[in-house]
């Protein structure tokens, strides 16, 4: 198990329990089964960043708390440089790196995703709310409520993000967008 999920694992207990909600009370407001919240927060199943935008919106706990241990502190900006926002690498395939990590009360959750060219087949999931993809570099495939869509750099989808939905590098080269969860 990535050491990173069992954390993040962990902290989802943890806020649970602090809350003293039942697993099946949080599975059914991330709109999931309670097998499915419960592999997730045993850290044996990749936790999909909606569904930790979910459970920070509804809890009222910041994501950055969730994803890295560390509670935000900047209220009138905060900057990320080139290269240095705070990153997670949830399986080999995929690499958020969150770029608004320290400003709390975040409106939206901002991430550059790598995603690493692989031959499985595209992973779908789906979560409350929006999402804005923006192509930085490469190409990938986009399967959106089972339509596929060619994203090429420079190009942009907007979706309802509670649609099943997954994303796949294309041509055996690393793509990276920018993501910005609402």
């Amino acid at each position: 198990m990535n050491e990173q999920i069992k954390q993040i694992a962990e902290r989802l207990r943890g806020l649970r329990d602090a809350l003293d909600l039942s697993s099946e009370a949080v599975a059914t407001v991330c709109g999931i089964s309670n097998d499915e919240y419960l592999a997730y927060e045993s850290g044996e199943k990749d936790i999909p960043v909606g569904i930790l935008h979910c459970i920070s919106q509804q809890y009222k706990v910041e994501m950055t708390s969730l994803l890295f241990g560390e509670d935000p502190r900047m209220r009138t900006y905060y900057l990320t440089r080139k290269g240095q926002g705070v990153a997670i690498e949830r399986t080999k395939a995929y690499k958020y790196q969150s770029l608004a990590a320290g400003f709390i009360n975040r409106k939206a959750e901002p991430f550059i995703v790598t995603v690493e060219p692989n031959d499985k087949p595209i992973n779908q999931n789906s979560h409350q709310g929006q999402e804005f993809n923006l192509i930085l570099e490469g190409r990938m495939i986009i399967s959106l409520n089972g339509k596929e869509l060619i994203l090429n750099e420079g190009d942009s989808i907007y979706f309802d993000s509670s649609l099943p939905h997954g994303m796949k590098a294309l041509d055996g080269k690393i793509v990276r967008f920018l993501a910005v969860i609402i």
